[in-house]
C-alpha cells in the first residue's frame, strides 16, 4: 500500500485521505497511519505546489548550472553541497555523473540577479573548480505535469 499511496501522493499531494482510501479499497485510518509513518521515516520529506510562473506573470528566472568542485578529504562531495545549498536562491542541489560534479538548481527574480549569485558567492567557494549556467527560457513540463497544451480548435467548420 505504501508505493501504491506514493505513486498517487506524486501526482496530487493533496488529495484527501477519504479518497486515497477509496482508490486503494481500503479504511481512512490505515490510509492515514501509513502517510505519518512515511512522513515519521522522512520518506515523505513535504508536500509542493508547481507553479507555472509564466501564468501567474512573475518575475522567476530558473538556471541550471553544473559544477566542478574538488572533493573534501574525508567527506567526499558532502561538504561542498551542504555549503551550496544552504543559500535560499538554491533551490535544488544534487550529485551526479558524468563531467561535472554537482547540479544546482537557482532562482530569482532577474538574469543578472542569478548571474552574479554565481559569480559571487558559487564560483568562489573554494572547491569549486567551474561551473555552467544555463538559463531556462520556457518550461514544457515538470514534475509529470505539463505546463501548456497546444489547444486543438474545436469549433465546427463551416462552408457557405
Amino acid at each position: 500500500m505504501q508505493q501504491e499511496i506514493l505513486d498517487i501522493l506524486r501526482k496530487n499531494s493533496r488529495i484527501s485521505d477519504e479518497e486515497l482510501a477509496i482508490m486503494l479499497g481500503t479504511d481512512v485510518e490505515s490510509v492515514t497511519a501509513v502517510i505519518k509513518d512515511m512522513e515519521d521515516k522522512g520518506i515523505i520529506t513535504g508536500y509542493k505546489t508547481l507553479i507555472d510562473w509564466e501564468k501567474a506573470e512573475e518575475n522567476v528566472v530558473t538556471a541550471y548550472i553544473e559544477v566542478r568542485v574538488t572533493p573534501q578529504r574525508g567527506q567526499g562531495f558532502d561538504k561542498v553541497a551542504e555549503r551550496i545549498y544552504q543559500y535560499p536562491q538554491v533551490t535544488a542541489c544534487s550529485l551526479m555523473s558524468g563531467g561535472f560534479d554537482l547540479f544546482v538548481v537557482v532562482e530569482g527574480k532577474t538574469m543578472k540577479e542569478v548571474a552574479l549569485f554565481v559569480a559571487e558567492k558559487l564560483a568562489t567557494i573554494d572547491s569549486v573548480l567551474s561551473t555552467s549556467t544555463h538559463f531556462v527560457l520556457k518550461n514544457y513540463k515538470d514534475n509529470g505535469v505539463i505546463f501548456s497544451r497546444a489547444r486543438k480548435d474545436e469549433r465546427e467548420a463551416v462552408v457557405l
